[in-house]
């Protein structure tokens, strides 16, 4: 190859076609290297990359017009453990189930390329443009993709740009793409020399998945982690690259950041000086909910024990809105314009991975908290002004725990995650014999979804539960109306009794062990949706222990916002 002024090394080869396996050899090494680009690692993340005709793929989609993501709601799912099989394929064969469900999204967790022998979280990627081959290789994600379109739902994909996996990751070679450290491995060099080529790398790696695999968004991993001092950050760049490209293609193309940052600039627009994201997750909203359904109140839930966190996270977004964070030991976080910020922007959720996954036996739950509970959390998240998120198998209660797990193939990296692990929930008081190995097979294996779980009560009666909330939230646009100034939530003092002002609808949840008599501000119909046996009696509403009810008040005009109480 031939060094350019520019930096860069270049060999045309017109003998080169598609399905060809190449490697490239640097500084006189004789190891052959994939190529940091690599649409298609057939032989894994240490193999040859194999050239990939993106034109060659036949799709079907062509009426497909995009899914928007305010009204929307998302499903998080891993490929890996979706299914039995693990594989995208077999994935599909579950989508009937997530249309019927009334999902609009589809969210993937990572599907690029990463060391180990199959199965993964994901989040140790090295490759990003490959689809990992044991899902299925970059045409088992396009018939995802398609099949997904055919059924009226939008595929999102987590990406992760923060950092890169212990195995195989040679991208440090072929030029100066890193500088620094995360905890999860080193620093994306976004600043400073030969930068320039390295925000060119992830801009065209995010394009290229949504223009070359027809997705419709992408999530990107742990954004606070993106160090960059430029006067332009790395996320308004690309939010400006995809909003250009979605233009083109006439379809909306989402941006979803996980950020630890509480920062409304996240997703306010580029030209008020933000970055221009469609939305961010929203942990506090997690936590508060966590916190209040499982009684949990150690590490960072310790924040969220009070009585008065709920109410004010949901009506609020962010508990650190400036307030002081224990487990930071500083002030975190600053508050949202709610009349200016629409809540579609920030997604809830009762579980994801990660909050299922970073802990020490993966737990879900399912199993700290009761069904009753369960019920009233799943209303609070789908009948709120912000975009839910499902975690797949949350639906049903699924009784599979979801921990983190790996296949790494070197032996010493092996023990290193394996001793690490423990170590760390050790350090925040779980018992090292309650952690799963991540490197047993069985790990994985425990964590696969029971699909005939569905049809035995009482995950039944709770997947019901959902589609009811769900229909319910399509059937009455004000549950899905993100105006944050238009949107109140009263509580009791303990904070057991919460009731969501939804337009004339109030989503009334009972927290508690007894039952409770909630006065409403309206004499009320009876409940149009309900977990239990809730009665009306003109202003008062009876809900029997832990149950919910959605009942419409009369006397209250739509664009009335009453006070928080």
């Amino acid at each position: 190859m031939s060094p350019d002024c520019d930096g860069w090394w270049r060999l045309r080869i017109p003998s080169a076609r598609p399905g060809d396996d190449y490697a490239f050899v640097l500084d006189g090494s004789d190891e052959p290297l994939p190529d940091p680009r690599s649409a298609h690692q057939p032989h894994g993340v240490h193999g040859p990359s194999r050239i990939y005709d993106h034109t060659a793929f036949t799709w079907t989609d062509a009426g497909w017009r995009g899914r928007a993501l305010p009204g929307s709601i998302l499903y998080e799912l891993h490929v890996g453990t979706f299914t039995r099989e693990g594989t995208l394929d077999a994935a599909v064969r579950r989508l009937d189930h997530l249309a019927g469900l009334g999902a609009d999204l589809v969210q993937l967790m990572p599907v690029n390329a990463f060391g180990g022998a199959d199965h993964g979280w994901g989040y140790d990627g090295v490759l990003w443009g490959a689809v990992h081959e044991p899902y299925g290789g970059p045409d088992g994600l396009k018939r995802f993709v398609d099949a997904c379109h055919a059924r009226g739902l939008g595929v999102l994909l987590d990406v992760v740009y923060n950092h890169l996996g212990p195995e195989g990751a040679y991208l440090p070679r072929f030029g100066p793409y890193f500088s620094g450290d995360t905890a999860w491995g080193p620093s994306l060099n976004l600043d400073g020399p030969g930068s320039d080529e390295v925000r060119r790398y992830v801009i065209d790696n995010a394009l290229g998945w949504l223009r070359d695999f027809h997705l419709d968004g992408l999530r990107l991993d742990a954004v606070h982690v993106l160090h960059d001092s430029r006067a332009r950050h790395l996320l308004t760049e690309l939010s400006a690259e995809v909003d250009a490209l979605a233009a083109g293609l006439r379809r909306p193309l989402t941006l979803i950041a996980e950020s630890d940052r509480n920062d409304p600039a996240t997703v306010a627009p580029r030209e008020a000086g933000g970055h221009g994201l469609a939305a961010q997750w929203s942990d506090d909203l997690h936590h508060a909910l966590h916190a209040a359904l499982t009684g949990e109140g150690h590490g960072y839930y310790a924040d969220f024990t009070p009585p008065e966190v709920l109410p004010q996270t949901l009506r609020r977004v962010f508990w650190h809105d400036g307030r002081y964070s224990s487990f930071r030991g500083r002030t975190h976080g600053a508050p949202v314009d709610l009349a200016a910020v629409p809540g579609h922007r920030f997604l809830a959720y009762l579980q994801n991975h990660d909050q299922i996954g970073n802990r020490a036996a993966g737990d879900r739950m399912a199993a700290t908290a009761s069904w009753g509970l369960l019920a009233c959390g799943a209303a609070l998240v789908l009948c709120s002004p912000y975009t839910p998120m499902v975690f797949m198998g949350e639906e049903w209660a699924a009784s599979t725990p979801w921990p983190f797990f790996a296949s790494f193939t070197d032996p010493g990296l092996a023990e290193g995650v394996r001793k690490g692990r423990r170590r760390e929930f050790a350090a925040h008081g779980w018992d090292e014999d309650d952690v799963p190995d991540p490197l047993d097979p069985r790990t994985r294996e425990q964590a696969v979804l029971r699909w005939e779980e569905r049809a035995r009560p009482p995950h039944r009666e709770m997947l019901q539960t959902y589609r009811d909330l769900i229909a319910l939230r399509r059937a009455r646009p004000e549950l899905a109306d993100p105006r944050l100034d238009r949107f109140a939530v009263r509580a009791a003092a303990d904070g057991r009794e919460v009731v969501l002002h939804r337009g004339r609808l109030r989503v009334a949840c009972n927290l508690r062990a007894t039952a409770a008599e909630t006065v409403l501000d309206g004499p009320a119909t009876e409940p149009l949706l309900s977990s239990a046996r809730a009665s009306v009696h003109g202003t008062r509403l009876h809900l029997p222990p832990e149950s919910f009810a959605v009942v419409e008040v009369a006397g209250v005009e739509e664009s009335d916002r009453p006070s928080d109480g």
